[in-house]
């Protein structure tokens, strides 16, 4: 065919303008896409990827990738990607819940209101109430739990069963005992760590009845019950029960290796544990003076304010925390499912990691829920804290200078 000349190309185009014939290109009729950022590069990663590629295969006409980066990538990037409409669709921002904070500051986060009881809404009344808490704002909420986990206490059998003790500890003076005489020939008998994980000392805290922040949101370190409980649990690490100063993955490390007799882990290490050959025990967090309490963590997962698809992105969320998607994904990592209406079901009740880490939600704590500033807290002030005085500083001193700076981020007024 010849080229029509340019003159009249121009021309027959405006009659089509004209006439409503415009050539616009046509509407793609392809899957929706999804763009899903997570930090959960663990052994457990392979379970979060299990409910994507299960919902990809259920849900043709919605496709969601699933980026795992490490949790200190997202923080730096995606507060800004999201605060100027960019970034993915879906992430989980933090494993700290109280991040969704900062989020909202931001108005960075989409407020989901597809809830209800059908299968593609989210069904809000049957997640872990203090992860909906937690996440809910002016009455709105704007994340749901990607997943819902207890600590435990991880006990290695043969170095107990050499150390002549036939149980784990029952109570908080027993932990401690036992601890000590687990100690020796180059093995811990805690291993704690103290930076770059979930946190562990306010456990040790709430079993001498002690807390980090009171309920007016002012410091309660100095209190008498906090001050002899920091300086005990201390001066067992400057004795050489636990060791000083260890990253969460340190810690991981020399309980695998059999160096440590006992931890205090989530549901997510058990796998690790026995494939490293540990004749592994988990049990209860031992009761403290005021009853059972362990800490409970929740890693929120949230939408983007400025996703193009927040119908899309909300039917993910329902499948995410669907009693399917929940029950398998429980079986493959050992977390407690997200759903309190699970409780019974039989596959899960057969699991006894499932059924372990579970049975602790009754007395789980979040850390520091609704403080202001929760996340400043817990890096600038508490985790420098344990670090000077597990390395011999003055725990009366330390309090005080921590008390002040915790006060004025929070905001009290005494």
């Amino acid at each position: 065919m010849r080229k029509i000349a340019p003159a009249i190309a121009a021309t027959v185009l405006a009659a089509l303008a004209l006439s409503g014939c415009s050539q616009t290109p046509a509407t793609p009729t392809g899957p929706v896409a999804l763009s899903l950022w997570t930090g959960f590069t663990g052994g457990d990663r392979a379970a979060y990827e299990g409910i994507v590629k299960d919902f990809n295969s259920s849900h043709p006409n919605i496709q969601v990738t699933m980026d795992v980066q490490p949790w200190d990538t997202i923080a730096q990037k995606l507060p800004s990607a999201w605060a100027t409409g960019q970034g993915p669709d879906l992430a989980t921002p933090n494993f700290d819940s109280n991040i969704v904070a900062k989020y909202l500051d931001t108005k960075s986060l989409l407020a989901l209101d597809d809830l209800g009881t059908g299968d593609t809404q989210i069904n809000s009344d049957k997640l872990a109430p203090a992860a909906v808490k937690a996440f809910t704002a002016d009455g709105k909420l704007y994340a749901v739990p990607a997943n819902i986990a207890t600590l435990q206490l991880y006990y290695n059998k043969a170095l107990f069963k050499a150390a002549g003790i036939t149980a784990p500890p029952a109570t908080v003076d027993e932990f401690r005992a036992d601890a000590q005489k687990l100690t020796g020939n180059g093995v811990y008998g805690l291993s704690l760590a103290d930076h770059e994980t979930i946190q562990m000392w306010p456990i040790l805290q709430w079993l001498d009845g002690g807390d980090v922040v009171d309920a007016k949101g002012c410091s309660a370190l100095g209190t008498p019950e906090n001050i002899k409980s920091l300086t005990t649990w201390a001066g067992l690490v400057t004795s050489g029960v636990a060791p000083v100063g260890l990253t969460g993955a340190e810690s991981d490390t020399l309980f695998s290796g059999g160096k440590a007799a006992m931890q205090l882990n989530g549901p997510w290490a058990a796998a690790g544990y026995t494939k490293a050959g540990i004749d592994l025990g988990v049990a209860a967090v031992p009761v403290g003076v005021n009853g059972p309490v362990t800490l409970g963590s929740t890693v929120p997962l949230a939408i983007s304010a400025a996703s193009k698809h927040p119908k899309e992105a909300q039917e993910f969320l329902a499948y995410w925390t669907g009693k399917q998607a929940q029950t398998t994904f429980a079986l493959a990592s050992g977390f407690p499912p997200v759903r309190t209406d699970l409780a019974d079901d039989p596959q899960l009740t057969a699991n006894a990691t499932v059924t372990a880490f579970a049975a602790a939600l009754p007395s789980a704590r979040l850390w520091l829920p609704g403080v202001t500033g929760a996340t400043k807290v817990d890096s600038d002030v508490y985790v420098p804290l344990i670090g000077q005085i597990t390395r011999g500083a003055d725990v009366a001193s330390s309090v005080a200078d921590a008390t002040k700076k915790i006060n004025a981020i929070t905001g009290c007024k005494g």
